[in-house]
Order: structure tokens, then C-alpha cells, then sequence
């Protein structure tokens, strides 16, 4: 089947669409990609609910991308048309776009996100007869996205059960999976893990003959999910990367690394972005030295993979919204694949998807998730942890995930 990808979607940023397109084209279906990426995250459409400004901004640089991608349709027509078109992710006004330009095609939606559950996350639907316009107006740019497609791709059967019943048929459950680059970027922690234990014990057997001992036993090169690099000091290195966002409860975060350096736990922590909550988790950090955090404002996208694979524990979402209730983020996919354990909230989706592949804790308690990392800082635990996690990373592969989504299209 020809599949088109279409669409503003920016697969550097958000992931998502090329997963899809990979895990298909790995299926056997004929993938091509019609695709000029707007340069506007969900943070800045989010702006430009509140900024006329920013809004005008948006309107331009979308009409200027559908002019690209109305010329460049031309290339698929005739004996080159698609079966089949996927919308990316953040496509609510792209599906429209992608009907009127081949309204015989199959549109795929897919629709990670509800315009109007994202603004009410955010604070920005609601509290006043501005708010409720807003709420309103976002519900229509749902409805519309949804009347236009043929096949509504979502990530949770929670995020099925808000599609409304008249649509709710057309919709299909596609987990968010992990793009190649995380995986590899395992493989080469595990490699240099492998070398590293592999010249310890060169060095232990040369300091053996040396001092007259004879060689002495060592473990040798260790498997993955082995306990990692910097266990001999009792710390173990955790990331967290994302918007900052009410959903992904970061001010959880910090209180918990502030609980943990109160209790004498030794975490070298990197945070990575900014966004809504960043000044609270400032606030909010620990100062002593027991746990050492470095923040990055930003990490290039071909660069994070390779940096969260190099620590031991990624931190998921541990928000209290309904939202952050209905989601599996991309990051605790992204960790599992990175080979990484994964601590992340107790929810309905994410122990459904996840398994034993992740460390839970309740969704908005600190001392919880404190004393999960407490409990990492035993290298056994966190070995077994790490084990599971990179037991589980086959389950997350783009021609994994897209099983149910290739079923239909035949």
C-alpha cells in the first residue's frame, strides 16, 4: 500500500509521526513524506491562544507551509496517488488541508492530543467567558479534526473513550513507541559499558602479576541492564527531560531530590528544558552537594538519545491532572529503549503499557518516588530494574507498535 505522510509535523521535536512511518514502511508498505515542518511546538501554539501576536504569526507561517505542501501534492497524483495519507501529530488543521487535497484518499489522523484537553491542562480553558470561548472554539477544532479523518490513531484507551460516540469507530489504539535512534544509543552504552569492565579486568590481572598474586578472578564484561558505571561512591545518575509542563509534575521532581539529599542519597541528576514549571522546581531543588543537578535549557534532538542513555534512571510523568491520568509519555518510552529503569506514575495506561518494564509510585508524592530512587541506589535493584526495562524495549519498536494500524490498512 502506498502510504503519504503529510503534514506540518516536525518529527525532530515530536517523534511520533515517524514512528508510525517507520514502523509501516518496516511492514512492507511503500512510505513517501510530503512534509514541511512549521517550527511551532505545542508551547507556542499554546502562546497563541493567549497573544494575538503570536497568533497571527502561527496563521502565516501555516499558510506559507500549506503553499509548499499544495504545490508539492502535485507529485503524487495519478498513477502516483497514496492509498493512504497520515496526518502527523499536532495535525488538527493539517487533516483539513490533507482531505481537501486528495478527498479519495484514506486520511489517518494521528491524534496524540485533544486541542481542548491540552488548553484545560495548561490553564487556559476555562475560569471566565474568555477561557470558555476558548474551550469552546478548541472542542470545535476536535470536532472538525475528527469529521475529517477516516482513522483516528490514539495512544491509551483512555484517550478512546474521549472520542466522541459518533467518531469513536474510526478510532484505533497505536502506542507511542520509541524512534531507532534510542535503541542504538543503548547498544552503544552497553558496548562502552562492555569495554570499560573489559579493562578493568586487563588492569586487575596486570596489577595481579605485577605483585607476584597470579591472575584473580573478575566478572568480566557485564550484561545490559547491569548496574551501570558509577556504583563504587553509592550514586547513581537520573535524568528527567520535557516541557515542564503541569502534566509531567516536575515540582514532584524536585521536592523528591530535595527528600532524597535530606536522607543522605547520592544522585547525580540532569534536567533537561524549560517550559511552565521551571521556576517552581528551581525554587524547589536541593542545595547541598548529596545530590548534584546540572540543568540544561536544551539538548539538541539528535543529541538526546546518546545523553539519557549514558545515565541509569529516567524519570517519567508524576503529574495529578486528568490528563497526565490518561497518558504513557513519550519519555518513558524513550528511556525504556535508552536501556535506562524508569520511575514513573502508578496510572491505569502507563502500568497497562508498561509492566514490570517500570518502577511506580503514586502519581503527586514525592517521598514516593524518593524512596524508589533510595532503592535504585542498591545496585542490585537497579540492575534488576534496568534488566526488565531493556527486556521490555522489543515491545516499543516502530513495527511493533504500528501491529494493530497495519491490520487496518489491509
Amino acid at each position: 500500500m502506498r502510504v503519504l505522510g503529510l503534514g506540518t509535523y516536525d518529527v525532530r521535536v515530536h517523534p511520533r509521526p515517524g514512528v508510525i512511518l517507520s514502523g509501516l514502511r518496516r511492514r512492507g508498505h511503500a512510505v513517501r513524506e510530503l512534509n514541511e515542518p512549521l517550527g511551532v511546538g505545542t508551547a507556542d501554539r499554546v502562546r497563541a491562544l493567549k497573544d494575538p501576536r503570536a497568533a497571527a504569526r502561527f496563521a502565516g507561517r501555516l499558510a506559507a507551509a500549506w503553499g509548499r505542501i499544495a504545490a508539492g501534492s502535485r507529485a503524487y497524483r495519478g498513477e502516483c496517488s497514496p492509498d493512504a495519507i497520515l496526518v502527523g501529530y499536532l495535525g488538527h488543521f493539517d487533516v483539513l488541508l490533507a482531505r481537501a487535497l486528495y478527498p479519495r484518499a484514506r486520511i489517518l489522523l494521528d491524534h496524540l492530543v485533544f486541542a481542548s484537553d491540552t488548553a484545560a491542562d495548561r490553564g487556559l480553558a476555562g475560569g471566565g467567558p474568555t477561557g470558555r470561548v476558548k474551550g469552546l472554539l478548541l472542542c470545535g477544532l476536535d470536532a472538525s479534526a475528527l469529521a475529517a479523518a477516516d482513522v483516528v490513531i490514539v495512544d491509551t484507551p483512555e484517550h478512546l473513550a474521549m472520542i466522541p460516540d459518533r467518531h469513536r469507530g474510526k478510532g484505533i489504539v497505536v502506542p507511542v513507541g520509541a524512534p531507532p535512534a534510542w535503541p542504538a544509543a543503548a547498544a552503544r552504552r552497553r558496548a562502552a559499558d562492555a569495554q570499560e569492565a573489559s579493562g578493568r579486568a586487563a588492569f586487575e590481572w596486570s596489577d595481579a602479576q605485577a605483585d607476584g598474586r597470579g591472575p584473580t578472578r573478575t566478572d568480566g564484561p557485564r550484561e545490559a541492564g547491569s548496574a551501570g558505571r558509577a556504583r563504587s561512591d553509592g550514586r547513581i545518575s537520573v535524568v528527567f527531560f520535557g516541557l515542564f509542563t503541569p502534566l509531567q509534575g516536575a515540582p514532584v521532581i524536585a521536592r523528591a531530590l530535595a527528600e532524597c539529599e535530606r536522607r543522605g542519597v547520592g544522585l547525580d541528576v540532569t534536567l533537561v528544558g524549560d517550559g511552565q514549571d521551571a521556576g517552581d522546581v528551581r525554587r524547589l531543588l536541593p542545595r547541598g552537594g548529596g545530590v548534584s543537578v546540572t540543568w540544561l535549557d536544551w539538548v539538541d534532538c539528535a543529541d538526546l538519545p546518546g545523553l539519557v542513555a549514558r545515565h541509569d534512571v529516567c524519570l517519567g510523568i508524576f503529574g495529578t491532572s486528568d490528563k497526565a491520568r490518561r497518558v504513557v509519555p513519550n519519555k518513558a518510552y524513550q528511556g525504556i529503549a535508552a536501556g535506562c529503569a524508569l520511575v514513573t506514575s502508578d496510572t491505569p495506561p502507563q502500568r497497562a503499557v508498561l509492566g514490570d518494564a517500570a518502577v511506580f509510585v503514586p502519581p503527586g508524592d514525592p517521598s514516593a518516588l524518593a524512596c524508589a530512587l533510595a532503592s535504585l541506589a542498591d545496585p542490585a535493584s537497579l540492575a534488576q530494574a534496568r534488566a526488565r526495562s531493556s527486556a521490555a524495549a522489543e515491545r516499543f519498536r516502530p513495527e511493533t507498535v504500528v501491529a494493530g494500524l497495519a491490520e487496518v490498512l489491509a
